[in-house]
């Protein structure tokens, strides 16, 4: 029997883990191994929000494994090296990983490939663990990749999805491997106050209540900004304590309008990972070259820092971007609405956008959010590029009793009904006393005027 190192990356988790579980099957012993990566750390993964649920991610691995009889090692600097020196003191034959879809996550592989094959060590990878489907398990017959979700949602439901993997009983670590301290959320700076804890366990138990009391009204409410009646899985997911792959098999075990909405959300993940995968240069450059002219400068900087900071004047927004530095997390629909406002009614750079949010997300991939950010922006998916979402349209549809934004405006919690959405059409009287809530920074009228005019209508 063979000696293995399992290399956990964004798959932080026992259940439906296949390359632990074809390790165990090959193997007397296995390391389960995470490197905490000093390249990725360096490309803007080191945010407080994601390094607390990393730490708690890992810690919550170690104890499965200890339980089971193994335990988590863990080693920091270069990715490919570390491998390297833990398969030399495990005299390991093979190392197992998933696979990832980021050009940087191609680097890695072709790299680590090359490096075990110089020292007769052998690099599995295996696909669909952090993705329903791999990435081209789905093609149109002229292309590489589907760029419209719709023709792409159509085959991925036609696709089987594999079975998930139990979790293992036992996990046998060879001796002589040393490990570095596990990190902990204890002593980081710059946490959301709200951030939830991390680890599988946790997540488990989200997922129950979520597939218990939540999933029947998903199709209904999952647009409702004050009912919160999405999942908040996306955290789980982007790093792996969950697994997709036994999220649509439980989903799908309940019938109704609510559960196969939540699998489509589940496709929609599946396919930005199959567009970047093909395109790995659209998580910095745009999808569809659109020509725009951003706006940049002073002016521009202070439409940004007022966005960042919740007092662009338009309280549905505010509300959206502070419920986000406090809970390092956004509702769906408020994301659309803030990413449209920036690069459509600001008319700044989709990349500003991004950039914040992966400081802020504890959900923030590469995948997901630059091709969200993409797709409000025009220079995505989106098969309409001019669309711009009117966050007072939106506000009245989404939070029509404006519960949503008293909830994080708190300095509009007097005003009753939809006139919280408009504070600035108040008479005088009656404005004066939410001085606070500063004047929209910019009319909307004049903002799309901007953007068609900027745009060019391309």
């Amino acid at each position: 029997m063979v000696t293995s190192v399992v290399l956990f990356t964004r798959d932080l988790r026992l259940h439906d883990h296949p390359p632990l579980r074809a390790a165990l099957g090959r193997s007397a012993a296995v390391v389960p191994l995470f490197v905490r990566d000093r390249a990725v750390d360096a490309a803007g993964f080191a945010a407080p929000n994601r390094l607390a649920l990393l730490a708690d991610c890992l810690r919550d691995l170690d104890a499965g494994l200890r339980d089971r009889g193994g335990r988590l090692v863990v080693r920091s600097g270069d990715l490919v090296a570390q491998v390297c020196a833990v398969a030399g003191e495990a005299d390991a034959d093979e190392v197992h990983m998933a696979a990832d879809v980021s050009a940087y996550a191609h680097r890695r592989e072709e790299h680590l490939r090359s490096a075990l094959g110089a020292r007769g060590c052998r690099l599995h990878v295996h696909d669909a663990v952090t993705t329903v489907l791999a990435p081209g398990a789905v093609t149109p017959a002229a292309s590489d990749h589907f760029a419209v979700f719709t023709p792409f949602f159509r085959r991925w439901s036609e696709r089987s999805v594999r079975e998930p993997l139990a979790a293992p009983r036992s996990v046998r670590v060879p001796d002589g491997v040393t490990s570095g301290p596990l990190p902990s959320r204890d002593g980081l700076t710059g946490m959301s106050p709200g951030l939830p804890a991390g680890g599988e366990r946790a997540a488990r138990k989200r997922l129950t209540a979520w597939l218990r009391t939540g999933i029947a009204g998903y199709a209904d409410h999952h647009d409702d900004l004050a009912a919160d009646a999405t999942s908040r899985l996306s955290p789980d997911l982007h790093l792996g304590a969950l697994s997709p792959v036994e999220l649509v098999h439980r989903a799908r075990r309940a019938e109704g309008p609510g559960p196969e909405a939540f699998v489509r959300q589940l496709a929609w993940r599946d396919f930005h990972h199959q567009v970047l995968a093909a395109r790995p240069h659209a998580s910095a450059a745009d999808y569809r070259t659109r020509h725009d002219r951003w706006r940049t400068g002073a002016d521009a900087e202070e439409d940004v820092a007022a966005w960042k900071e919740g007092r662009t004047g338009y309280p549905v927004v505010d509300a959206a971007m502070r419920q986000l530095r406090h809970e390092g997390w956004m509702h769906n629909r408020g994301r659309l609405l803030v990413a449209s406002f920036l690069t459509k009614t600001l008319y700044v750079d989709w990349r500003v956008g991004a950039r914040h949010f992966l400081e802020l997300l504890a959900d923030g991939d590469v995948a997901n959010n630059q091709l969200n950010w993409q797709w409000a922006a025009g220079t995505g998916t989106d098969t309409r590029p001019h669309r711009v979402l009117n966050p007072t349209a939106q506000a009245r549809r989404f939070d029509p009793d404006g519960t949503y934004v008293r909830r994080w405006v708190p300095e509009l919690a007097g005003l009753e009904g939809r006139a919280v959405h408009e504070p600035w059409r108040l008479p005088g009287t009656r404005r004066s006393a939410y001085g606070a809530c500063p004047d929209p920074i910019v009319g909307l009228a004049e903002g799309l005027e901007r953007f068609r005019r900027a745009r060019g209508r391309d």
